[in-house]
């Protein structure tokens, strides 16, 4: 069966190495938008760009495994409401969704995101001490329920189906 791996945890978590190990070791198609968004922008965040490139990727990933080729995104996803709609939206072409966490400590992903910074300069941008914390304070871990796959509850009130929530969470999506 067809397989979708969403690589989901906080920057400096190890979730490209990881990303890439899986492409590798299955013959998937990889979907990292931070090796898109530098190229593309200059920037890991220009202006709701990458929604807009996330929302082609998820589109593209949707197609692939279609195709009968496994795909590896590389997202991070911290709500669990994009992990969801993900596994929902994977599952509805029947393919197999498999969630992959990668936990980090704080003091790891500061000298992780220290070390790319330093010997991969023009591959990352810079990460405030502010970014740091957003990220940790905004990060949605995901709980033994998701992590064992247990039935995905419905979209957030006031969305109908979860493509309908991915639409507007990725513009480009629809």
């Amino acid at each position: 069966m067809t397989t979708l791996f969403l690589l989901v945890g906080l920057p400096g978590a190890g979730k490209t190495t990881r990303a890439r190990q899986l492409a590798e070791e299955y013959g998937a198609l990889r979907l990292t938008p931070d090796e898109w968004m530098i190229p593309l922008f200059g920037l890991l965040e220009a202006d709701g760009k990458r929604d807009v490139l996330e929302g082609r990727m998820l589109r593209l990933a949707l197609e692939a495994v279609k195709l009968g080729t496994d795909v590896v995104m590389d997202f991070g996803c911290w709500s669990r409401d994009e992990r969801s709609a993900i596994r929902w939206l994977v599952e509805a072409e029947s393919a197999r969704f498999r969630m992959i966490y990668l936990p980090v400590d704080d003091a790891t992903q500061r000298a992780r995101i220290a070390h790319r910074r330093a010997t991969a300069p023009e591959e990352t941008l810079p990460m405030s001490e502010a970014d740091i914390l957003y990220g940790r304070a905004h990060f949605e871990e995901p709980d033994k329920a998701e992590l064992d796959g247990c039935t995905i509850d419905g979209p957030p009130y006031g969305w109908p189906t979860w493509r309908e929530w991915a639409a507007d969470r990725w513009p480009s999506f629809a």
